[in-house]
């Protein structure tokens, strides 16, 4: 259980960050941009939870999902060094992955048919939803980067939850947008 004294520690002030393990690193570090996308993806989702009161599958789904983005921001907030670690890190697991992709599946299987590509947009909680998937889309594209830099380290799961987020954010919008009958579609040359 986590336990938080004092807010504030000082130990920042010269613009690094600690990790739950390891060496301090600087607040525009890969490592931190991508667990901070991550908190600010958690951030839009909440949003949009303010929107769903009368779509108790979907919250308590998005409920879920904020629990593991959690998870997901100590997964990359402890760097695996290759070494054996001194306590079991908390890490994104396979049983989350599969999660997600369950409940992409059952949100899905109620939708509309898409007949053209969708704006952001129709009711509030599909509005921020789509934020969220976007701000999702941008930290994979970090952790991809992450991945890609030498003597870094990110779990197979943690790349796969984060590419599976960005589906089920889609597909939650949707679901939102009254099972994709309120959605906003995208007409190609509508404005020339």
């Amino acid at each position: 259980m986590v336990k938080l004294n004092k807010i504030y520690t000082k130990t920042g002030d010269d613009g690094t960050t600690g990790l739950v393990s390891g060496p301090r690193r600087l607040k525009d570090d890969l490592r931190v941009e991508a667990y901070g996308t991550i908190d600010e993806a958690n951030s839009a989702i909440g949003l949009a939870r303010l929107h769903t009161a009368d779509l108790p599958e979907l919250d308590a789904m998005l409920m879920s999902i904020q629990n593991d983005l959690f998870d997901l921001g100590a997964d990359l907030a402890t760097p695996d060094t290759g070494e054996p670690p001194a306590y079991e890190p908390l890490r994104i697991a396979e049983t989350q992955v599969d999660r997600v992709e369950r409940d992409i599946d059952q949100l899905n299987a109620g939708l509309e048919p898409l007949k053209s590509f969708i704006l952001p947009g129709g009711s509030p909680a599909a509005a921020h939803l789509h934020l969220a998937r976007t701000i999702a889309r941008r930290a994979e594209r970090l952790m991809v980067a992450l991945a890609r830099t030498d003597g870094e380290i990110v779990g197979e799961p943690a790349m796969k939850y984060v590419n599976r987020l960005s589906d089920f954010l889609f597909v939650a919008a949707r679901h939102a947008n009254d099972r994709g009958h309120a959605d906003v579609l995208w007409v190609p040359g509508k404005n020339r």
